[in-house]
C-alpha cells in the first residue's frame, strides 16, 4: 500500500471547486460553508488514510469525496429537531416530545404564528389584554375554576405558586409524595427555589391528618398535596385526601394546593383504565389551588396549567417571577385550540391523539398491524415478517401500573443484525423508532397513525435498510 500515491490522488480544492456538483452547492447555500466542509473532508480523508492499511477503503472514500462533501453541506442545513414515528407503544414518550398535537390544531397555531395575532392584545376593547385570557374562560368552564393561568411546565407551576403563597413562610407536605419529577429535578428542591420551607410529615408509607394538622404554626403558609402520578407505593399505605385537607385549610385560613402532575380531565375509568382523579373532582373537594401539565393526559403543549381561586391566581399573575415562566403565542394559541375540543368529550376523544391512542380498541390496533405487516410483506424485504400481541404503556410518568392490550408487527432480518436494523432505522430521514425484543424489532402499532404506513415501508425498501449495502449515511 502506497500511501503517498493515495494522498496525490486526493483532488486539491480548486479542482474540486469546478466540479458541477461542488458549483450546485455553492449556488444553493454559500461558497464559504462549501469551503470549509471541503477542507473538512479532506482532512477527515488524509486522517483515514494516515491511519489505516485498507488500501480498498481509501480508494473508495477518496472516489466517494465529492459525495461526502454534498452529504455533509446538508446536513448543517437539515434541522436538527425532526419528526419521527413512534412505535415504541408509550404513548408519551418524553424523549420523543411527549404529546402529539393534531395536524388540524397545528394549521391554527401556524396560521396564528406565521403573522402578528392577538396575544396581548384586546378585539373588544383595543387595547392590551392578557395572554391567558385566551383560555382562562375555558378552563373555568371546564374545571370548575375561578380563574386560571399558564407557565411553562408544571415544575414552574409548583415554584410559582409556593413563591406567591410560601416565600419564606413554611410549606407542609406529606414524606411519601416528595416525588422526582424526571430528570433529577425533584419537588423539595424545586420547594427551595421558590423560597417556601418545606415542612415534612408523615412517613414515606403512611401520613395522617393529624400528622398535618400538627405541623400547622403561625409560619404555616399553604398545606400542599402531590400526587403521585408516576409510581405508585402499595401494600400498608395511608394518605390523606384532598377533600380532607379543605377543611383543615379553612380552619386555620391556609390555602390548600393540590400539584396534579399529569392532570387529567376526562374520567379514564369510562375507557377502561384505572381511576386518575380529574382536576374537576380537585376543585369539587374544593382545592383553593391545583396545577397540572399541559402535554401529559391533557394531550396539549408543554404547560404548566394552575386553575383555583381567583384571589390567589390574580397574585400569582403579579409575581414578577411569572414573567420568567410565562408562554409564548405557540403554546398560549395551542392550548387555545385543544382546550375547546374538551367543551365535547366525544369530540376531545376523536381529534387530541393522546386520548384517541388511550381510548382506542384492541380491535382496530390489530387491523392497523395487519395492514402494515401486509405492506411491509409485499415490499419483499430480506426479513420475516410477523404479527405479535403486545402491551402498550401511558408513559410521561402518567399511570404507572396500567398497560393497555396492543399489537405490534415484529421484524427479524435475515443478513443484519436486529442491532444494525434498530440503529439504520434510526437514520433514515424520517426516523422509526422500535423496540427490540428477544432479538427481533418490534413495532407497536397503538403509536402509529396510518398516514405514516407508507412512509415506513418506502423508506425501508428505498434506502436498502435490510442490505449489508445500506444506502443510509450517519
Amino acid at each position: 500500500m502506497n500511501k503517498n500515491i493515495l494522498f496525490r490522488n486526493i483532488p486539491k480544492v480548486d479542482v474540486l471547486l469546478e466540479d458541477e456538483r461542488i458549483q450546485n452547492m455553492i449556488r444553493l447555500y454559500s461558497r464559504e460553508i462549501v469551503v470549509e466542509v471541503i477542507r473538512e473532508e479532506m482532512e477527515t480523508l488524509r486522517n483515514f488514510i494516515k491511519s489505516s492499511d485498507n488500501e480498498e477503503e481509501a480508494v473508495k472514500r477518496t472516489d466517494d469525496l465529492v459525495q461526502n462533501i454534498e452529504r455533509h453541506v446538508v446536513g448543517i442545513h437539515r434541522p436538527d429537531m425532526r419528526p419521527v414515528i413512534n412505535g415504541t407503544g408509550t404513548i408519551l414518550h418524553t424523549n420523543l416530545g411527549r404529546a402529539p398535537i393534531s395536524e388540524e390544531h397545528m394549521k391554527y397555531v401556524a396560521s396564528v404564528a406565521t403573522g402578528y395575532s392577538n396575544l396581548e392584545y384586546s378585539l373588544e376593547e383595543g387595547k392590551r389584554g392578557e395572554r391567558y385570557s385566551h383560555f382562562e374562560e375555558l378552563l373555568c368552564k371546564i374545571t370548575g375554576a375561578e380563574a386560571a393561568m399558564a407557565v411553562n411546565n408544571n415544575a414552574a407551576s409548583v415554584m410559582l405558586i409556593l413563591s406567591t403563597l410560601g416565600k419564606g413562610k413554611e410549606v407542609v407536605v406529606s414524606r411519601g409524595e416528595l416525588v422526582e419529577i424526571g430528570g433529577k429535578f425533584r419537588v423539595p428542591d424545586v420547594m427551595e427555589q421558590s423560597g417556601a420551607k418545606l415542612v415534612e410529615v408523615g412517613t414515606t408509607n403512611k401520613t395522617h391528618f393529624t400528622d398535618y394538622e400538627d405541623a400547622i404554626t403561625e409560619e404555616t403558609s399553604a398545606l400542599l398535596k402531590v400526587h403521585t402520578s408516576n409510581y405508585r407505593i402499595v401494600g400498608f399505605t395511608d394518605t390523606v385526601p384532598i377533600a380532607d385537607l379543605v377543611p383543615l385549610g379553612e380552619k386555620y385560613d391556609i390555602p390548600v394546593v393540590e400539584d396534579l402532575g399529569s392532570g387529567v380531565l376526562i374520567d379514564l375509568a369510562k375507557y377502561g383504565l384505572e381511576h386518575e382523579p380529574t382536576v374537576q373532582e380537585s376543585i369539587q373537594a374544593g382545592a383553593d389551588v391545583v396545577c397540572f401539565s399541559g402535554d401529559k393526559l391533557l394531550g396539549g403543549p408543554q404547560a404548566g396549567i394552575i386553575i383555583g381561586k381567583k384571589k390567589y391566581i390574580d397574585r400569582m399573575k403579579k409575581n414578577q417571577l411569572t414573567r420568567a415562566l410565562r408562554i409564548d403565542k405557540f403554546t398560549a394559541t395551542t392550548l387555545d385550540v385543544v382546550l375547546r375540543d374538551y367543551l365535547s368529550e366525544e369530540k376531545a376523544i376523536q381529534n387530541i391523539p393522546v386520548l384517541r391512542m388511550i381510548t382506542e380498541s384492541l380491535e382496530e390496533v390489530t387491523k392497523k398491524a395487519k395492514t402494515l405487516a401486509r405492506m411491509l410483506k409485499a415490499a419483499k424485504l430480506d426479513a420475516d415478517i410477523a404479527l405479535e400481541a403486545c402491551e402498550a404503556q401511558i408513559g410521561g410518568g402518567s399511570l404507572p401500573l396500567e398497560r393497555i392490550p396492543s399489537m405490534s408487527v415484529t421484524v427479524k432480518p435475515r443478513c443484519i443484525t436486529t442491532a444494525e436494523l434498530e440503529e439504520r432505522m434510526r437514520h433514515l430521514p424520517v426516523p422509526v423508532i422500535p423496540r427490540t425484543i428477544n432479538d427481533r424489532i418490534v413495532i407497536d402499532l397503538r403509536t402509529i397513525e396510518r398516514r405514516f404506513f407508507k412512509t415506513i415501508v418506502e423508506q425501508l425498501k428505498e434506502y436498502n435498510v435490510f442490505e449489508e449495502n445500506c444506502l443510509i449515511t450517519r
